[in-house]
């Protein structure tokens, strides 16, 4: 009998945990939003009867797929070049790829106000080139957030999908040109098909970091390119709205775990193998 269940019992421990520290509260922020007078949905009918937070919202998601189909394509040519690199070379570039990874989010941020601010690295070349006789205003722009957070999370996308890509049989694509499939066909009908969990499970990993981040859009976008995750954080911990708040985290939840959803739905359409 104990033996049946011994899989059980050691998963207990982490499924405890997991309920202790990420569902309860969870829950609890979510619980909070109905509990205010006008009606259970009267955070969610105030929050999106002001065209301020709809801006703020639809910016998010702008600035979160943008990120996520450059992400995706810049993080698949990478990794389909590392893939079918040399083992030797392969080495070399994840760790080149991986690199940005090894500071913090903060530090990485803060090097794109170096690089794009009036007084920066690249206008100061575009100047010294002659291609503008004035400074870009580049900063603060939801340009600059968008650039940031693709240097922040192409990288796990070329992870992602490394492992997708090299699992590839050789033979599968050899096979496929020895029948007469033009490169591109091969890519078409056999790669990219094979490839779908990775870009599916990278695209998730993508959109939800960019969706919730905060630190990135604070230094590049200040108060002009704000997101949820400012808004949330500006109603918390300087309005200390914590109902307003609870409100905007459970709207991100929401729309996060739709997107999940709709992308696992793609991802059973282009393959039905993929899960």
């Amino acid at each position: 009998m104990l033996k049946r269940h011994i899989g059980w019992w050691l998963a207990l421990p982490a499924t405890l945990l997991v309920a202790l520290f990420l569902i309860l509260p969870v829950a609890a922020t979510i619980g909070s939003t109905f509990g205010e007078g006008g009606g259970p949905l009267a955070p969610y009918i105030s929050f999106l009867s002001s065209g301020f937070r709809r801006t703020v919202l639809w910016r998010t998601l702008e600035i979160s797929l943008a990120t996520t189909a450059i992400s995706l394509v810049l993080g698949f040519l990478t990794a389909y070049v590392v893939s079918r690199a040399p083992r030797n070379l392969k080495s070399l570039l994840i760790i080149a790829a991986v690199f940005p990874l090894l500071t913090g989010v903060v530090v990485r941020s803060f090097a794109w106000l170096i690089i794009l601010g009036k007084n920066g690295i690249l206008n100061n070349a575009l100047m010294a080139l002659g291609i503008t006789s004035e400074p870009f205003a580049m900063l603060y722009t939801q340009g600059s957030v968008i650039v940031a957070m693709v240097y922040l999370f192409t990288p796990l996308m070329i992870l992602t999908l490394v492992g997708v890509l090299e699992n590839i049989p050789d033979d599968l694509i050899q096979a496929s040109a020895s029948l007469g499939a033009s490169p591109g066909a091969t890519f078409r009908q056999v790669v990219f098909p094979l490839a779908v969990p990775g870009l599916i499970v990278g695209a998730v990993l993508v959109f939800t970091g960019s969706f919730t981040s905060y630190a990135t859009p604070q230094l590049l976008g200040g108060e002009k390119q704000m997101v949820m995750g400012t808004l949330m954080y500006q109603q918390a911990m300087v309005n200390f709205d914590w109902v307003s708040a609870s409100t905007i985290a459970t709207i991100m939840v929401v729309i996060t775990i739709a997107i999940v959803l709709l992308m696992t739905r793609l991802a059973k359409r282009l393959n039905p193998m993929a899960t």
